[in-house]
């Protein structure tokens, strides 16, 4: 049962407890409290908004960076993660396997923020060896919902 909640409420967190409990055939009580027993357990770790900024007139600049790390003696990259994820800038850190070890997604104002982020708090970790940064053009999918419109093929029929 909380495999098929889950799938429900990854595609659209809006539904209710008495429309996902009609979809899978169980009571709204015995739903509600799998959910509530799923956000305890940190199963489900929050409800997400995707926005597409580039709509709106706000100035918003995302970018992924890449960093290699030293890991600590006992606590390998964990206490490395913990200490990145704190900043406010910081918005997602991913373990990677390959040439870095870390994916760091950050948001600010400006990429004049961005790189001040990188070179005042993020490369000056004890534990930091390096960083590549890269910045978001333009987001074409995200979170599984496409972002793009579609445009269709706008050229024209040529017949010989």
């Amino acid at each position: 049962m909380k495999t098929k909640i889950l799938k429900f409420l990854e595609n659209n967190a809006r539904l209710s407890v008495s429309d996902i409990s009609k979809m899978i055939g169980e009571t709204e009580e015995s739903v509600a409290a799998a959910i509530g027993e799923m956000e305890a357990d940190k199963i489900i770790c929050g409800y997400n908004t995707i926005i597409d900024w580039d709509k709106i007139s706000a100035e918003k600049v995302s970018a992924l960076i890449e960093v290699k790390v030293t890991p600590q003696r006992g606590s390998g990259f964990d206490n490395i993660a913990r200490r990145i994820a704190r900043y406010d800038e910081v918005d997602s850190v991913y373990l990677l396997s390959g040439a870095y070890d870390f994916m760091v997604q950050i948001k600010g104002k400006s990429m004049k923020e961005v790189s001040q982020f990188v070179f005042d708090k993020l490369s000056t970790l004890d534990t930091i060896q390096s960083t590549a940064t890269h910045f978001v053009l333009k987001k074409y999918k995200d979170h599984g919902v496409s972002l793009a419109e579609e445009n269709g093929d706008s050229r024209e029929t040529v017949v010989l």
